[in-house]
């Protein structure tokens, strides 16, 4: 049994709540591999997980979804993994560490020319954009599309990714500097929703004919106006909730705004299986080193400051990915 340091929660809150302390580390088990982290990435999902939004399956409870190390130990019965290996991971409760042991399952390597900050920055934000744009509604050169929060970590993701696939790219954003940002990032059209009406302007955009997708991940500051700028028989997803839940959802408007279709989405469903795994992060690293789509991790705080990191998150202060490093 080794130590090593974590944000530990014991209880749900704001920032403050985030403990970072000593913990045990204990040698990986069977199937498992023990890993340092070069860095860690930053979600709103771990927001959700520090306030009780989303309940944590125990207390204490290390947060953080995404993160890229080198494997510095192998547990019983690991064959497809060594030491010095460069892997990433989306989806392993627990990264807010400095070291940990993981089950392979949930690991993939990562493939020479992309970097391990690059990896921390990109797993769960790029696979998220990946399934959005080709699975949950498959985006082509006939597309338009309306993606909120354009700049931040999936947004600038998806915006490439989507103009790479021959899209037309609606985004909204919360300043004149986020839209300047969003627009170098493979947007056609960006709306500051401070200053604009997004319904209004979607519809000039699109010459009255809505979009075939919305991807809202802010939740209840854009709804409904989200199905509102939606064409008949246009999808809705609703696959975040920055701005809290949306509330009294009735199908039946679904009907009244055109025969609308809705869904709510998770990565985690997405890559349930190895296959899928593989595959969804495979397309990503593939669209990442053709330099169709650019990671940029604008800001980095050390581990230990990761209360800070969460506050700036949550005041909308940050674009793009945010890493936090271990020391």
């Amino acid at each position: 049994m080794t130590k090593t340091r974590a944000v530990v929660l014991s209880g749900t809150g704001g920032p403050e709540v985030l403990d970072y302390v000593e913990v045990d580390l204990p040698p990986p088990a069977q199937d498992e591999v023990q890993i340092r982290h070069a860095a860690i990435g930053l979600n709103f999902i771990d927001v959700y997980f520090r306030t009780g939004l989303y309940k944590a399956p125990h207390m204490p409870f290390v947060p953080g979804k995404e993160a890229a190390g080198t494997v510095t130990a192998l547990g019983p019965g690991v064959t497809d993994f060594n030491v010095g290996d460069r892997v990433a991971y989306a989806g392993s409760d627990g990264a807010y560490s400095v070291e940990r042991n993981i089950e392979t399952k949930h690991l993939v390597k990562v493939p020479d020319g992309i970097s391990l900050e690059t990896a921390a920055a990109m797993m769960l934000k790029g696979m998220t954009a990946q399934y959005l744009l080709n699975r949950t509604f498959k985006v082509g050169p006939e597309s338009t599309l309306l993606f909120h929060a354009a700049a931040g970590g999936v947004g600038l993701i998806a915006g490439q990714w989507a103009k790479a696939l021959g899209a037309t790219v609606i985004g909204t954003v919360g300043s004149d500097a986020k839209a300047r940002m969003a627009l170098e990032y493979g947007y056609d059209h960006v709306i500051n929703y401070n200053t604009e009406d997004f319904v209004t302007r979607v519809s000039e955009i699109s010459g009255g004919k809505g979009v075939d997708v919305v991807y809202d991940s802010i939740g209840r500051d854009t709804f409904p106006g989200s199905l509102d700028c939606l064409k008949r028989l246009g999808m809705f997803v609703s696959f975040g909730q920055s701005s809290g839940p949306i509330e009294d959802f009735t199908l039946a408007l679904l009907a009244q705004k055109g025969s609308l279709f809705a869904t709510r989405p998770t990565l985690f469903s997405y890559i349930a299986t190895r296959e899928e795994l593989t595959d969804c992060a495979n397309a990503l690293f593939d669209v990442v080193l053709s330099n169709k789509v650019r990671i940029n991790v604008n800001q980095t705080y050390p581990l230990r400051e990761v209360g800070r990191a969460h506050t700036d998150l949550e005041a909308r202060k940050t674009t793009g990915a945010t890493l936090l490093i271990p020391e």
